[in-house]
């Protein structure tokens, strides 16, 4: 028998729940026989001590714990060749040697008990191993049975007898029972098999979908840092520079561009810290998406002086986390670009439930420009867009012409 490194889950449990109700068998029928009561009879005791003593070792075996860690992959061919052996020796103990004296209708109920029993290894086998370690336990027991059969029985009386037919009947029983089983515990391997590669897979995509998400969110980050930070800081150092070259020779001019300069320096903190606090802020889970939706419309408008007409649907199904955050984060983009490209006087927000889609439309009366134009600042914007929405299978859309404004068109369709 060739061992597998590693044990299918439950089988041990299993091999010791079988034998301890074998040895608890054997016990009850050792009382019933009156053994260790009264006077027993010799013919009576040696075969219930065996009946006793091949389990009840066998289960102190299975028991110890330091036993596998030592034996390794021998552990549990060992315990069946165990099982195997002592339950066919257990039933063949106290017959005499001459089958003159044995009543064949005797040893027939030994061979019928000795299927039942014989079904603990059986499954154990069938569970762990493959048809093929099936095959040879089958093998094993029938050779068993013949070698201890015509040791007490003359060939020419076993041949013309039921025995050698109870024999292969036990036979064709565990063929037929090991192959269920080892097909059964063959399709589980291959769905274990599968759901680990299912799994390995989702915890790839997963952990890419999270480095693209950090990625995408650092890249937001430094377009709002630069927007802010690399801005300010280029014009105070040009009117630094200024200043210090006005410093002796106007001062009163040197004096207005440090003032102007500070004054610049603190619109850019106070930008900054803007900024970060969004990045802290959990609107979506405070708010909800429609709420949230508002606030994040109503902070542009008021920033930025900008007329915003909103249009937002106050009983918003409960999308799910990925999807609202898709959502906010567009909307988010799309007004950063319109404050800081379009020049808009007025722009119009619509986030409804139309049937079963999601849909937000942003638009704007600004400059526009041309989508097709792959040098145009409002391209890396419009290409994180794309990929949020592409992540949920939602579409994004843009229309957009020089002078003539632009349009955003984001829809979902999934359930909430």
């Amino acid at each position: 028998m060739r061992p597998t490194p590693a044990l299918e889950p439950g089988v041990l449990p299993t091999f010791r729940l079988f034998i301890g109700l074998q040895f608890a068998h054997a016990a009850l029928v050792a009382i019933a026989q009156g053994f260790g009561l009264g006077r027993a009879h010799p013919e009576i005791i040696a075969p219930s001590v065996f009946s006793l003593l091949g389990p009840g070792l066998l289960l102190l075996y299975l028991s110890i714990p330091g036993l596998r860690p030592r034996l390794k992959s021998f552990y549990l061919p060992l315990g069946i060749l165990w099982a195997t052996a002592g339950t066919i020796l257990d039933l063949y103990v106290g017959l005499p040697v001459s089958g003159s004296s044995t009543p064949e209708s005797l040893v027939q109920v030994i061979l019928w008990r000795q299927i039942i029993l014989l079904l603990i290894p059986l499954v154990i086998i069938s569970w762990q191993y493959s048809m093929s370690q099936v095959v040879l336990f089958g093998a094993l027991t029938t050779t068993l049975n013949i070698a201890f059969l015509s040791r007490g029985w003359p060939f020419q009386e076993l041949m013309s007898s039921a025995l050698l037919g109870i024999v292969f009947f036990q036979t064709a029983v565990f063929l037929i029972v090991g192959n269920m089983i080892a097909s059964l515990m063959r399709v589980q391997r291959e769905q274990r098999q599968r759901l680990t590669q299912a799994h390995e897979r989702l915890a790839q995509y997963a952990s890419t979908l999270e480095q693209l998400t950090i990625s995408r969110e650092r890249n937001r980050l430094a377009r709002e840092l630069h927007d802010v930070l690399a801005h300010t800081l280029s014009g105070v150092a040009v009117e630094l520079s200024g200043a210090q070259a006005m410093l002796r020779r106007d001062p009163d001019r040197a004096d207005g561009l440090l003032n102007h300069s500070l004054q610049a320096v603190r619109e850019g903190l106070s930008e900054t810290r803007r900024a970060l606090a969004a990045l802290r802020a959990q609107p979506l889970q405070d708010l909800g998406l429609a709420l949230a939706m508002r606030t994040l419309a109503e902070s542009y408008a008021g920033r930025f002086d900008i007329r915003m007409d909103l249009s937002i649907d106050p009983d918003l199904a409960e999308y799910p986390v990925e999807v609202q955050q898709c959502v906010y984060r567009i909307a988010q983009e799309a007004l950063t670009n319109l404050t800081d490209h379009a020049q808009a006087q007025s722009a119009q927000v619509v986030l409804i439930r139309d049937h079963s889609q999601l849909r937000l439309i942003i638009s704007d009366n600004g400059c526009g420009f041309d989508p097709n134009y792959p040098g145009d600042e409002h391209q890396y914007g419009l290409w994180g867009m794309r990929e949020r929405a592409e992540m949920i299978g939602a579409t994004l859309s843009v229309e957009s012409q020089v002078g003539k404004g632009t349009q955003i068109s984001f829809s979902y369709g999934g359930h909430p």
